[in-house]
């Protein structure tokens, strides 16, 4: 499978809250920065979903997935346009994402992310 079907996955999964899924697609190891600078693990994120405190509605890419194929490692960088709510607060934006997928055996999983908003100038 290659990285660009493992990413539509993982977007299907966010939008979905498919725990299952996302504790195929995400490490153990995971480090996910998010855009408040906090460092979520794996197990805060499979929380955030399974709990209902994270409810993504919309999450589009707002331009291709540029892929940096580095042997047993994938860099994948995407802006994406994405609006929900957490805690019942309703959130919208544009955010750049980088994930780190690594290769394990016959599977890919993230093993860090990054999220930033995108702040557009008038």
């Amino acid at each position: 499978m290659r990285i660009e079907q493992y990413e539509a996955r993982l977007r299907h999964a966010m939008i979905n809250s498919s725990v299952s899924e996302l504790d195929e697609l995400l490490s153990e190891e995971l480090v996910f920065t998010n855009q408040d600078g906090a460092r979520l693990s794996k197990d805060d994120d499979l929380a955030a979903h399974r709990s209902g405190l994270l409810k993504i509605e919309k999450l589009e890419h707002r331009e291709g997935l540029d892929i940096r194929l580095l042997g047993d490692v994938a860099v994948v960088c995407v802006e994406t346009e994405l609006d929900g709510k957490y805690d019942g607060q309703p959130f919208e934006g544009i955010f750049a994402y980088t994930r780190v997928w690594h290769r394990k055996g016959n599977r890919w999983q993230v093993v860090a992310a990054h999220c930033s908003p995108v702040i557009r100038g008038n």
